[in-house]
């Protein structure tokens, strides 16, 4: 039944008032988008654009729904076009969602979509996707960035569930199948890559990590869009309307039981970032990794009990570490991964247009400690960052994997 239109106007107002509340004399820089990598969200956002052409895009908003049955009236949602990350957000630049914008509400998301147009000659355009929890004033926040000197070009394709929701994950499970939507005419092309990556180095490792010489790839050739499309193996999958093009859509494919851990084996791998050296090649080079393991975290914590809340707290990290994290790596192997396992989800975190900076709240202003994430240009993901190492990060870090190897970090 609809509303009459008395109740309409003041109903709007509150909608637009926990809007701005979060935004209030805000650029981009300033918020603070800690929500996005916190274990307890209730709710997360993506943005997944599609280039219809040069100057303009389809905004393929999508709430994931966490929380159990969570009601729309809940939040508060709106969009802001921005052409730098230091634009003010106000009423001019940012537009109010309600639920008659919603193009799918199923189970498990909520789904805007909006032709956005960019004046011909902007370079950099940013496209900011906003939610509130009216309940608890909580700010949810993702942007992506729809042209930027960061940006090769955006893809005129996109990939989506059966229900023709966008597909809004980082991973699929190899086997599993796709669709596949285009712009731009009947035919993608898909590019097959079964390459394994290392563990990163550390914070304080400054020397360059090594760059493989040769990268095994598999050209799989052409297929039809509109048609369920199988990703079979392990890896990742690029795939492109135009091979000649600087544009493209990444997905990795992963193991069944991911993003949790599948077996021993590659427990023992997750556990060399709180593992001495002599440790890990102990656990790497055991028969039996089962009996190995168990012994390593007794030996930690001399305390069966605390071992076992160690080790659901640990792998519990590197399982958000997988779902937040996961590029053409998993996600528990990226910088980003690497630093929330060990530091836990930042307190605070700041985007701009060249880096993100985390930051872990000390007893004051100057008792912070920054990561910052460079952001680098990559044809396969135009947000991929790498951590600034650097060697002042050791005490720090030696701490936390002291806490860690005590028994005495959770979070």
């Amino acid at each position: 039944m609809k509303l009459k239109p008395i109740y309409i106007l003041p109903l709007f107002l509150l909608v637009f008032s926990f809007a701005f509340s979060s935004f209030a004399q805000n650029t981009l820089s300033d918020l603070n988008q800690a929500l996005r990598y916190s274990r307890y969200s209730r709710i997360a956002l993506k943005v997944i654009p599609v280039k219809k052409d040069n100057n303009t895009f389809l905004a393929q908003m999508v709430v994931e729904k966490i929380e159990e049955e969570p009601s729309v009236n809940s939040y508060s949602f709106s969009y802001s076009v921005l052409s730098s990350y230091n634009d003010e957000i106000d009423s001019e630049n940012t537009n109010i969602l309600i639920e008659n914008d919603l193009k799918y509400d199923t189970d498990r998301h909520w789904v805007f979509e909006k032709e956005i147009t960019v004046p011909a000659g902007q370079e950099t355009a940013i496209l900011l996707f906003s939610a509130t929890d009216t309940r608890q004033g909580d700010p949810y926040y993702f942007q992506v960035d729809l042209k930027s000197p960061y940006v090769y070009d955006l893809p005129s394709f996109g990939a989506y569930y059966a229900n023709s929701v966008p597909f809004d994950q980082n991973y699929l499970t190899a086997g599993e199948a796709l669709l596949f939507k285009s712009t731009q005419g009947p035919n993608l092309h898909s590019f097959y890559y079964p390459i394994d990556f290392d563990v990163p180095y550390p914070p304080m490792e400054t020397k360059p990590a090594p760059v493989p010489k040769e990268v095994e790839v598999n050209d799989e050739g052409d297929f039809l869009a509109n048609v369920p499309k199988d990703l079979d193996h392990l890896g990742y999958y690029f795939f492109q309307q135009d091979t000649a093009a600087s544009s493209g859509l990444l997905i990795k494919t992963t193991h069944e039981a991911f993003p949790k851990v599948k077996d021993w084996d590659e427990m023992v791998q997750m556990v060399t970032y709180i593992s001495t050296r002599r440790e890990h090649e102990t656990l790497l080079m055991a028969q039996d990794k089962k009996k190995a393991l168990d012994q390593y975290w007794i030996n930690l914590t001399r305390n069966p009990d605390t071992a076992k809340e160690l080790i659901r707290e640990y792998f519990r990290q590197v399982e958000f570490a997988n779902i937040l994290f996961t590029d053409f790596k998993e996600g528990w192997k990226t910088d980003k991964g690497m630093v929330y396992i060990v530091m836990g989800p930042p307190q605070e975190v700041n985007f701009y247009q060249d880096r993100e900076i985390w930051s872990y709240v000390g007893i004051d202003e100057s008792s912070k400690i920054r990561f910052t994430f460079a952001r680098v240009k990559n044809i396969l993901n135009p947000h991929y960052y790498t951590l600034n190492r650097s060697r002042a990060y050791q005490p720090i870090w030696f701490k936390n994997i002291s806490q860690w190897r005590s028994g005495r970090m959770a979070f």
